[in-house]
């Protein structure tokens, strides 16, 4: 069959060619999920009271809590606003986590945590901190992540910022013969101007070359809690060019609720991780960091779920107070995290260890309850390949499997789901492991 063209051929190749160049810079910088672990919260703590054992005596605390307010299914659901017929395993597999590995991220705060001291406290803390650090990285006691938080880069607190910073990173290094552990980070609060970011990764630079780190081993967080850190002077997104400012070095942003609505003139009563002004914020770090490769994380629940009553001899009407009280702060936080997890965010802080249960709770809920549809999508998804499908009433194109093969990934990085359970994809063990719906398309078209 004769078939005409009209394009010249030099032409073609020429657009083609811009075509080309344009996908490698589009590639470049939205890189998109790599697939990689993101944990399930932070946990925030003040430098002052970190030891190499603070992880363990969380969970220990935390399944105290969960022994003492909600010891069954029955009471674990009403708690936490579950499902009845999930309670049974999400409270096991609760049990279980809090048991292993209650805490996945630890934050040694400097910051809000910690408060403003006299410069050799200061120092004191941040040598006591890294050897602790150092300790629990020697002895296998620390999260799979931690970091720590430094004070902003303000005129008033900016020496006192990168003084820490300093004596804490000489020290961890010194005791563990240069190494830093696994998922270490830096966490930088109340960001103004790009400015802030520029001077952090400068000091970063120096102190990688005066500790012999390889370049680019320092990497930072964002704290976006100001709304500067949402647009600049000129009115654009701040956060694309926060971002530049980092030099590669930007892993994840968390939103700081409780500043954020301060410095939006929200008063105390009603600044809660559920108002508008906080999903707003959180959006425009969705669409800026979007495809990127920076993980996102929410804020914390500032209700703690702690008894009114202490002692061993309460009284009937006590112990009911008690409850109450510690039900009303899980089911709050509960709320909140299904509201984050709704949303796309799929990381918060906890600031308490009773806040450990509902943190897991609803998490795992989440992931247990989206379970079957979720593996049906992503097995008929897998079954016709390139194609689109459709499953019910709900239709996917080629972009989704990734995104899919991601909702395993969380569930089995944090516990929620078994990788036996994540079999019912239609994918082995072996191509849920590779985290890479592009491997798996390209090795099965291969064999085929």
């Amino acid at each position: 069959m004769s078939v005409r063209s009209s394009l010249p051929e030099k032409k073609l190749e020429k657009v083609l060619d811009r075509v080309h160049r344009a996908q490698g810079r589009f590639l470049r910088r939205y890189p998109g999920d790599s697939g990689a672990r993101q944990a399930v919260h932070t946990v925030y703590g003040g430098a002052h009271l970190f030891t190499s054992e603070t992880p363990k005596k969380l969970g220990e605390l935390a399944l105290r809590a969960l022994d003492t307010y909600a010891p069954d299914a029955a009471t674990f659901a009403e708690a936490l606003g579950i499902r009845g017929e999930l309670a049974p395993k999400v409270l096991e597999r609760v049990r279980e986590k809090l048991k292993r590995e209650a805490v996945e991220d630890f934050r040694i705060d400097f910051e809000d945590g910690y408060g403003n001291r006299s410069d050799d406290e200061e120092d004191g803390h941040a040598v006591a901190a890294a050897q602790q650090v150092g300790a629990g990285l020697i002895a296998g006691t620390l999260p799979p992540f931690i970091g720590i938080r430094i004070k902003p880069l303000t005129r008033d607190l900016a020496g006192r910022s990168l003084r820490t910073l300093d004596v804490f990173l000489t020290e961890l290094l010194g005791a563990t013969n240069g190494r830093l552990p696994e998922g270490f980070v830096v966490t930088l609060p109340k960001i103004q101007t790009k400015t802030d970011v520029e001077v952090l990764v400068e000091a970063f630079e120096i102190l990688e070359d005066r500790l012999d780190l390889e370049p680019g081993s320092l990497r930072v967080e964002f704290m976006v809690e100001t709304t500067q850190s949402i647009f600049d002077p000129q009115g654009r997104s701040a956060l694309p060019r926060l971002h530049r400012a980092a030099a590669g070095r930007l892993v994840a942003a968390h939103f700081g609720t409780y500043d954020y609505t301060a410095n939006c003139d929200i008063t105390a009563a009603h600044q809660k991780m559920r108002h508008p002004a906080c999903d707003f914020a959180k959006h425009m770090m969705k669409v800026a960091f979007a495809g990127t490769g920076v993980q996102l994380s929410d804020g914390a629940t500032n209700i703690m779920p702690v008894a009114p009553h202490k002692g061993a001899n309460l009284t009937e009407d006590q112990k009911r107070d008690n409850k109450a009280a510690v039900y009303s702060a899980w089911r709050l936080h509960a709320d909140d995290v299904r509201h984050s997890l709704v949303n796309g965010y799929y990381q918060g802080w906890d600031l308490h260890p009773a806040q450990l249960v509902p943190r897991y709770g609803a998490v795992y809920a989440f992931f247990l309850d989206g379970l079957a549809p979720a593996s049906e999508r992503l097995k008929n998804f897998v079954d016709k390949a390139a194609q689109a499908t459709l499953v019910g009433d709900v239709f996917d194109d080629a972009a989704t499997g990734q995104g899919l093969l991601n909702y395993f990934l969380r569930g089995i990085a944090c516990g929620a789901v078994t990788e036996q359970e994540a079999l019912a994809t239609g994918l082995s063990l072996e191509e849920i492991r590779s985290k890479s719906f592009v491997k798996i398309m390209a090795a099965r078209r291969g064999k085929g």
